[in-house]
């Protein structure tokens, strides 16, 4: 619904008539009722993260969408850009006008090129339509709204290093405190808020705290998008309702496990959090606090499904060179250290590996998890101890054999091609028929 004429009709805009009968004070207390999360990963309440930000300091205020969705295998706020960029623009008016804020900001991941174009091309229609800029429709509120893309690093999703770029300086995360919410873009009140969490807000005005609260659990109320990606029969992308059991949402929704295999291992949160074997996702619901009994997280919602063709190590060797690559290198612990485990995983995904390899790997987990400005030594920390503790048995494989245990070497296959010769010719004489031995 990217046209205005087309989203009014599915009531776009709607909320907004209520929304400026409303004091600024009030939108936020209703977004705190109505248990809003944030989806970007953190799962802070919205409403609390709104009433951070201090009262008459004289200093503009500022909001701040982050759209740098560069999470592996999350892509659910690439959809709601595509699909329904007006319904963001609904959210990025309330919220603003909750916290304050005369001006806001939507700051693209740099490969969201087209998705950029999209927004920008929704923003002049809602110009156009009187719903930005000067007095919004007779409210005697104003707001601006503008768009900035990154250069496509994975550190500008973290919101200290977003702002910064967002200034023109390099994508460094800023120690906290102080909070963007008190001292944030060009050293004023700043909030920062996910793309499908702002997507929220104009249901939750238009139909009230309660109404959101029906959907969900107590603790994690409402619906989440799930982006679903890997060896699944109906990758795309979900809402579901929070508490949803995963054995429900992998067999009715996405179809099972594509070609019927075997479930090995889901990582439900975006790659920087740990993973699950098949048996342990199977028993989660799908909310926070389920999932962080069963020891992950539900980060970003990206759901990665590895069958039991994925070989473990292979796996944690693509993330590790993943975290090493975008490392910001501000920090040595995550600089060094992400270095330092691709350098081991890939050694071991050779082949040439040793049997001290594993103890060094969770040594550097520990020396590098709660350790710097931001959590992206964590969002490696968190897979190497996750991977090797629940597929422990074929790092040592890995060592051991001096290969990958998963995949056929050279003369497995050539010793298979002896024995179909064999048989094939009465069990004698293969050799004196042209055996490729």
């Amino acid at each position: 619904m990217d046209d205005i004429v087309v989203a009014k009709k599915h009531g776009a805009y709607a909320s907004l008539e209520k929304l400026f009968q409303m004091q600024p004070d009030r939108v936020t207390e209703e977004v705190k009722a109505a248990g809003l999360r944030g989806r970007g990963g953190a799962g802070f309440s919205t409403g609390m993260k709104w009433s951070f930000v201090p009262k008459n300091t004289g200093k503009p205020v500022y909001l701040v969408i982050n759209a740098d969705e560069s999470e592996p295998g999350t892509f659910k706020d690439r959809h709601l850009l595509e699909r329904d960029p007006h319904l963001l623009i609904e959210g990025m008016i309330a919220a603003s006008y909750a916290i304050g804020a005369h001006t806001a900001y939507i700051y693209f991941r740099g490969e969201f090129f087209h998705q950029c174009e999209l927004f920008e091309a929704a923003l002049f229609q809602a110009y156009a339509s009187k719903l930005l800029g000067k007095n919004i429709l007779g409210s005697g509120y104003d707001l601006e709204i503008y768009t900035h893309r990154g250069a496509g690093a994975y550190i500008c999703g973290e919101e200290t290093a977003l702002l910064s770029s967002l200034e023109g300086y390099r994508g460094f995360p800023r120690i906290k405190p102080p909070f963007p919410a008190v001292e944030g873009l060009f050293s004023c009140p700043t909030i920062v808020n996910n793309v499908e969490t702002i997507c929220a807000v104009p249901f939750i005005l238009a139909k009230g705290a309660s109404a959101y609260r029906k959907f969900g659990t107590e603790k994690s109320p409402g619906t989440k998008l799930f982006s679903v990606c890997g060896h699944v029969e109906k990758p795309g992308v979900y809402e579901v309702e929070l508490g949803l059991p995963f054995a429900t949402f992998m067999n009715e929704y996405c179809g099972g496990v594509r070609g019927g295999r075997k479930l090995k291992a889901v990582v439900v949160g975006g790659s920087s959090v740990p993973v699950l074997t098949g048996e342990q996702i199977l028993a989660s619901r799908l909310d926070y606090e389920s999932l962080q009994q069963s020891g992950t997280l539900l980060g970003s919602g990206g759901v990665i499904i590895f069958d039991d063709s994925v070989c473990a190590v292979e796996v944690l060797a693509d993330l590790a060179r993943f975290y090493a690559h975008e490392s910001c290198g501000q920090c040595t612990p995550c600089r060094e250290g992400t270095g330092w485990a691709k350098k081991i995983v890939d050694r071991m995904e050779r082949g040439d590996g040793d049997a001290q390899d594993l103890s060094v790997l969770f040594q550097l987990a520990d020396n590098m998890q709660g350790r710097t400005i931001c959590t992206l030594a964590d969002a490696l920390a968190m897979p190497i101890r996750s991977w090797i503790n629940c597929f422990r048995h074929e790092f040592e494989e890995h060592v051991r054999l001096r290969r990958c245990p998963m995949k056929r070497n050279t003369l497995d296959v050539r010793r298979e091609n002896i024995s179909k010769l064999t048989n094939n010719s009465g069990g004698t004489n293969a050799g004196s028929q042209g055996c490729p031995a």
